[in-house]
């Protein structure tokens, strides 16, 4: 067993490319969707929940507020492009469409060829109850970066309890 394994931290995978996180702060893989947070362009206070479910690309965009996304009706908004675009640097492009079962049409796919083949199934819309839970990690997430660097336990991380002994 190698050291990492014995630790209780995770290994971060890096990303595919260094991205900025000024226009899409928070962006995963999970839940059977991609799904992240993208800042307005408009309101620096705004954020948008964006989703597209894998394989039938539902997707869904709504403010931080539950406000549906004036731009998503009946096709991807800048939001969800936004998404996949940054998705594809973190994660990089075939792990992205090998997650969402997207079957791009060039070899080498691409954020654009990813979208395209989203669009190309007809997404529906309706995806909406993911946007409390992505925003709730994400939100978790900003705690974390607020906190001093320590190499001492988190007791919220602690995912399974200690064990006692028996006597």
């Amino acid at each position: 067993m190698t050291d990492w394994e014995k630790a209780s931290a995770a290994r971060v995978i890096p990303p595919a490319r260094p991205r900025k996180l000024a226009k899409v702060p928070f962006v995963e893989l999970a839940d059977g969707r991609m799904q992240g947070v993208v800042s307005s362009g408009s309101d620096i206070e705004r954020v948008y929940v964006s989703s597209v479910a894998a394989g039938t690309y539902a997707f869904a965009c709504s403010t931080n507020n539950n406000r549906p996304c004036g731009g998503a009706r009946g096709s991807f908004c800048n939001h969800i492009n936004a998404l996949i675009s940054e998705a594809v640097l973190q994660y990089g492009a075939e792990r992205v469409a090998r997650y969402l079962r997207v079957e791009a049409a060039d070899e080498e796919p691409s954020a654009h060829s990813i979208t395209a083949g989203m669009s190309a199934a007809r997404p529906l819309q309706g995806e909406t109850t993911a946007a409390a839970s992505v925003f709730s990690r994400f939100l978790r997430h900003l705690a974390y970066l607020e906190l001093a660097p320590s190499t001492g336990p988190l007791p919220e991380m602690q995912w399974f309890p200690p064990t006692r002994a028996v006597a």
